[in-house]
């Protein structure tokens, strides 16, 4: 890192403000808002009027908004820079961290360092290399398969230099790895939701954790039911039920699971590609009770579990809290005279007992993007590692191999975990889950996908590939993609035919093959490849893959220095 800058003129000049008001109305491309922003920003931070102009807004997340810039440099050339501007509210101790982690890791094997470092008052601005890079939605489809493999490597190759400082950064996702792909050039990007782990070489990360660890909670052993008879439930196994917590979410940890800070174009796909992208599940079809689930109270489920599936389950005839005479807060109070010892009666039903609304609140992060939280994030484990991080990743080379991105998308945990299920099989779910202290319940056996078959389907790609021994026959005479789901609203008993819909590989004339002319070496995907992401989608976090396993594996036997 540079030296850490802090301009002299630490009060705003009339020169001053005619000078940002001048740099802002060069630029008649800017839109009024953005114009409005930029001219905020230079009140905001008047140093950065002497040093940089502000060229446009490329990026916005709910801490921070990002800018392009250049700075003149004494050799007279113009240097572009990337200013993210965090918002006043942001925690002190949380900047510290990002900065801490950028200054100490950052700046080789493909981390985005720091350059300089802007305060005026509670407007913190870090400055940080610009790295023009594409759209991963854009280019998804016309990657080659070697431009795959390249990708990956130097992905690991950076997760591989922030475990080692004991860094997890959860919310590993294409928009914050940043690529030019003419340059071949790569950035992991945004630390804002970092996390050390125990042995973290990041001081402040310790410091952050705990912080954060005051204000997270677990949900009460929701059920989630899907439709035609299936329905996921997680609970904590006896030896821990009484740490149990009866909140349905974390408001916290949920604001924070939408930051999504982005630098540059490319980081704005997640919120305004959506709508077009190829997603193997669709969102549409699980929003029936998503405005429920994310309610703080855990009297809320009652409501919750009688919308999603009305028409399969009976109404509990027991006496139940009212929801709309007793606050969580006050249905709390009322049950904290309950001993901690006896047995919940209200598992697997539409209500929460008085049992566990007196229950010990549990710690467990969820800060990350949906549809990249790994099972043990999903499940509300206490202790996250960095294999959180591994399996991020595997959902990203997922989307590489299958052409689909997002690969998966819930609107809740529960349904999220359905969702990895159908993918990874629910036995080996349930299995997984116990190692880490978790009871997850299935009412259906959903098997284990073959990754190889699966990828084809999506892609579209030739059967005619290299197959693993021991596999199945070849269907390349019903090569087709899998159904993507609907765009109308879909009724709460058609949710489980949604979620199992992978099984069954129906054919059709819709098939998406793909020309040879265009295979660019997707007909020839060794075993390997798939191998490696088997490894990265291991349900259980103690044996899942490390970054310096995955650099080692010999999928890049042939890249590896």
């Amino acid at each position: 890192m540079e030296t850490v800058v802090k301009s002299p003129c630490d009060e705003q000049h009339p020169q001053q403000a005619e000078d940002f008001h001048g740099n802002v109305e060069q630029n008649s491309k800017l839109s009024a808002g953005v114009k409005k922003d930029i001219e905020k920003l230079y009140e905001a931070v008047p140093q950065l009027v002497n040093v940089f102009k502000i060229k446009e807004k490329i990026g916005e997340g709910t801490f921070s908004s990002v800018y392009l810039a250049t700075a003149q440099l004494e050799t007279g050339y113009e240097e572009k820079m990337a200013l993210k501007h965090l918002i006043p509210t942001s925690h002190p101790l949380r900047i510290a961290a990002e900065l801490q982690c950028l200054t100490v890791a950052g700046g080789q094997d493909n981390v985005m360092g720091v350059k300089y470092c802007f305060r005026k008052n509670d407007h913190v601005v870090i400055v940080m290399p610009y790295l023009e890079h594409e759209s991963f939605l854009d280019i998804l489809n016309s990657l080659s398969f070697e431009e795959v493999r390249e990708y990956m490597f130097n992905l690991f190759k950076a997760l591989r230099r922030i475990h080692h400082f004991g860094i997890v950064h959860r919310d590993v996702k294409p928009s914050n790895f940043l690529y030019n792909r003419q340059l071949k050039k790569y950035a992991l990007v945004d630390f804002g939701l970092a996390q050390g782990t125990s042995d973290t070489k990041i001081e402040l990360l310790k410091t952050a954790h705990s912080e954060d660890q005051q204000g997270s909670c677990l949900q009460t052993n929701p059920v989630v039911a899907l439709g035609n008879g299936v329905s996921v439930s997680v609970t904590a196994p006896k030896q821990i039920a009484q740490q149990s917590a009866s909140k349905a979410a974390d408001r916290r940890s949920s604001s924070l699971s939408k930051a999504q800070m982005k630098q540059g174009r490319g980081g704005k796909e997640d919120s305004v590609h959506h709508s077009v992208q190829r997603s193997v599940f669709g969102e549409r079809n699980f929003n029936v009770y998503s405005s429920t689930y994310q309610e703080n109270s855990g009297t809320k489920l009652i409501k919750q579990s009688k919308m999603i599936d009305v028409s399969s389950r009976k109404l509990v005839t027991k006496k139940k809290i009212s929801t709309k005479t007793v606050s969580n807060g006050a249905a709390r109070k009322a049950a904290s005279g309950c001993p901690l010892n006896l047995p919940c009666d209200c598992y697997a039903t539409d209500r929460v007992c008085s049992v566990c609304l007196s229950r010990r609140q549990q710690v467990a992060p969820r800060a990350g993007t949906p549809g990249f939280r790994a099972p043990e994030v999903l499940t509300k484990c206490p202790t996250q590692t960095t294999a959180i991080d591994m399996w991020s990743a595997g959902i990203i080379f997922l989307s590489l191999l299958s052409g689909r991105y997002p690969f998966f998308k819930a609107s809740d945990d529960l349904t999220a975990l359905a969702q990895i299920m159908t993918v990874r099989g629910s036995r080996e779910t349930i299995q997984a889950a116990r190692t880490f202290g978790k009871s997850v319940v299935c009412t259906q056996v959903v098997p284990t996908q073959n990754l190889r078959t699966l990828c084809e389907k999506l892609r579209g790609t030739n059967s005619s590939c290299k197959r693993s021994q021991g596999e199945g026959p070849s269907r390349s005479e019903n090569n087709t993609a899998l159904p993507v789901a609907e765009d109308k609203p879909c009724a709460p008993e058609a949710l489980g035919k949604q979620v199992q819909h992978l099984q069954s590989f129906q054919g059709g004339d819709g098939a998406l093959e793909m020309k040879a002319t265009d295979m660019k070496g997707w007909d020839q995907v060794p075993d390997e490849a798939y191998d490696l992401l088997d490894k990265l989608l291991d349900l259980n976090p103690a044996t899942r893959i490390t970054a310096k396993e995955a650099l080692l594996h010999p999928f890049f036997k042939d890249i590896r220095l």
